[in-house]
């Protein structure tokens, strides 16, 4: 077995020995682990899952045709990535997997930024969603109560739209429907 094989083996041990409050990743080689979200970060999250579950999952008031999960672990090659929220387009992943995790990168991929894992959702994740043609990211930052979205284009990402507080979007993956971005945010 190569050592990059063991590597991985071994850093996947770790990662499932994290205790049950830690959110683990291997990117790059690298463990990366944080605690479970605040309630702030975990309310944003939870809210956009509710946005976009019933039209585009189950059909209710949209097109359907996507599978929207939480917290979904996703490996990509070497990489066991984690983010907050992930859709796959069901003629792309027709079931869900009989493993605990994904071998098909996302279609879409939401992080929701926390000041702990801004940098490296930026600038550690974004990269490899690119490499592995994630064709949509939203960034979402219940702080400053702001949601980004990217498109990628030529293994680069562009930033599609900016939002920001009680904005209303309609944007890319899910232009169908609008998004009372209020609805995201603790008051």
């Amino acid at each position: 077995m190569s050592e990059t094989a063991v590597s991985k083996r071994d850093l996947y041990r770790e990662l499932l020995d994290l205790p049950e409050n830690m959110v683990g990743e291997i990117i790059n080689g690298e463990l990366y682990s944080q605690p479970r979200p605040a309630p702030r970060h975990s309310m944003a999250s939870s809210s956009l899952g509710d946005e976009l579950v019933s039209p585009f999952q189950k059909g209710r008031g949209g097109p359907g045709g996507w599978w929207i999960l939480d917290e979904p672990e996703i490996h990509l090659d070497r990489q066991v990535m984690v983010p907050d929220i992930a859709g796959w387009k069901k003629d792309r992943l027709p079931q869900l997997p009989e493993t605990a995790w994904f071998e098909l990168a996302p279609d879409w991929a939401c992080e929701v930024l926390s000041p702990s894992t801004a940098r490296k959702d930026r600038i550690v994740k974004m990269p490899v969603y690119a490499e592995h043609s994630v064709c949509h990211v939203w960034l979402i930052d219940p702080v400053l109560k702001t949601l980004e979205a990217y498109q990628l284009e030529d293994r680069f990402w562009k930033l599609i739209g900016a939002f920001s507080e009680n904005d209303v979007v309609s944007i890319a993956p899910f232009e169908e429907i609008a998004i009372e971005l209020e609805l995201l945010w603790v008051e």
